[in-house]
Order: structure tokens, then sequence, then C-alpha cells
């Protein structure tokens, strides 16, 4: 019995150390995380709004090629037809492959203001910034890290672009430093992500909306563009790409599913002629389905900010 006693009164012992040395591990962990928290926080660069701008949303893909500059341009122009009295800009922050020249059916460079900074050109009523307005059509941009930097802090603080309610920025595809510095730069109402329904573009999505979350920017939802095929003869739909993925994953993520855009030849010759389709053709099902989507990300967009 004795024996018992003293064995029970040890185990009971050990057990209370362990706990402790367990909750005194745990504790020390928290405490260096918060520390490294701190470290990161104190290194990062303050937000500071764009001069005249009062909100800022960003159109992004994981992966190049989905439609994303053409989604960045239509919607911006349908939120500017939704909204007559409110203003949006369009900036193309896409260093390397800048596609808003083209879809915008702008060409020269931006001219100086007083104060010596860029002013957009304007088409269809939405001021736009890119870097093709600053470099030939056909010349290379072969910078490095630290140029393309330089560039992106030009493009957000060195335009004069009046007095905006919205501000559309066109992201490069995928999640490095431009996307970064971006979101670490300035304040962002939202994010609209772009993707078609494959498997393949619907895995760099979601890490473009998990990093928006990661940065604290809320995921306004996602566009699911290319959904599907309508041959122009027999009306046969054909699901080319797959079907509903990026319905399913936002469902994964919790988030907004925007809309369907179809993939229809009359998007791609009027954004080729840069004269886009809810300008040239605004009565066909195509424009129909950008000005829903666009009434979608509005929605949210006051959700989000109420």
């Amino acid at each position: 019995f004795t024996f018992l006693v003293t064995y029970l009164l040890h185990f009971t012992q050990s057990a209370s150390n362990n706990t402790f040395g367990f909750t005194h591990s745990y504790m020390d962990s928290k405490a260096l995380q918060e520390r490294q928290r701190q470290q990161m926080a104190r290194g990062l660069p303050k937000q500071k709004p764009i001069t005249g701008v009062k909100q800022v949303i960003v159109v992004a893909s994981g992966k190049g090629g989905v439609g994303k500059s053409t989604t960045a341009d239509l919607y911006s122009m349908n939120f500017f037809s939704l909204s007559q009295s409110k203003s949006v800009g369009l900036l193309d922050a896409d260093v390397f492959g800048p596609s808003i020249p083209k879809l915008m059916n702008l060409k020269g460079n931006p001219e100086l203001s007083d104060n010596n900074r860029m002013i957009p050109l304007t088409n269809y009523g939405v001021p736009c910034m890119s870097m093709g307005f600053l470099v030939e059509d056909v010349a290379p941009i072969v910078w490095r890290g630290l140029m393309v930097m330089s560039a992106i802090e030009k493009l957000l603080r060195q335009v004069d672009w009046g007095s905006l309610d919205y501000l559309v920025v066109d992201m490069p595809p995928g999640t490095g430093d431009v996307q970064l510095s971006i979101t670490q730069n300035i304040p962002i109402a939202g994010a609209v992500i772009v993707s078609t329904p494959q498997d393949i573009a619907l895995l760099d999505a979601r890490r473009g909306a998990e990093m928006f979350k990661k940065v604290n920017v809320p995921v306004l939802g996602l566009v699911q563009n290319m959904s599907v095929f309508q041959c122009p003869k027999c009306n046969h739909q054909t699901h080319i790409f797959g079907s509903d993925g990026a319905r399913q994953l936002a469902d994964t993520l919790g988030v907004t599913f925007l809309g369907d855009i179809p993939l229809h030849i009359n998007i791609r010759e009027t954004s080729d002629r840069g004269q886009p389709v809810v300008v040239s053709s605004p009565d066909s099902p195509e424009a129909a389905a950008y000005r829903k989507v666009a009434s979608a990300v509005v929605q949210r967009l006051q959700q989000v900010s109420s």
C-alpha cells in the first residue's frame, strides 16, 4: 500500500511537471510568434492612399491567359455605366505584358501636369495608365526586380488621377513581388479573382485568393471566365475548360461567386479592335454577362465597405 501511494504521488508530480513544461513551452512559442509579427510589421511600408482616389479594387489571377485584363477592362466600363454619378479609372500594373492600351484603343505618351505628374489617357470615359504608354509597342521590357518595383511606384504615386471614386487595378498574374508591393503600399477595398473552370487554372486562382487573405485584403469573389462555348451554327454548348470549377472553388474558399463569362468570338474580336463588347455590342448576351458580374462586384463592395 505504501509503495502504491508513493508511486501515485510520484506520477502526479511528474504529470504536473510535464503539463507545466508543455504550457510554458506553448507560451514561449506564442510570445516568439508575436515578436516576429511585430518585427515584420515594423519592416513593412506604411500604407498610403493614392492621391485623389477613394477606393482601389484589384483584379487578379494566379495564371496568365485566363482573361483577367479583358475582365478588368470591361468591368471598369460597366462600373462606369452602372454608376454614372461615380468616376472610375483603370491602372495597368502588368509591367511586362501591358494589355490596357490595346484593349482601350489608346496610344501615345502621357502629358505632365503642373505638379509634374503623368496625366492618364482617356477613352470611353475611363482614364487609363499603363507601362504600355511609356515604352514602344514591340520593345521588350527586360528589367530586374528593383527597376520593376520603381516602375510600380511611379504608376502608383506619380499619376494625376484627379478625383476618382474607384480605381480598378489590372494586376499581373501570379503572387510575387509586384502583388505584395501593391497590397502593402496602398489600402485596397477588395480583390476580384478571375479564372477559367480548368483545374490547372483553379490551382493558381486558389493561391491568389489565399495570398490576399494573408495580407488582409477582402476577396470580393471569383469570376469564371470562358465558362462555356456555344456553337454559332447549331447553338450546342460545350464546356471546353470544364464546368463550374470556379463556382466550386468559391464554395470551398467561402467567398462569393460573381458570375460566368462565356467563351465567345465577339468578346475576342471587339477586344482586339479596342472596341469593348459593352460599347460595340451593348445589347448582346456577352455584354449582359459582364454587366451582371459588374453588378455583383458593386454589391459585394458595398457589403465589405459597410
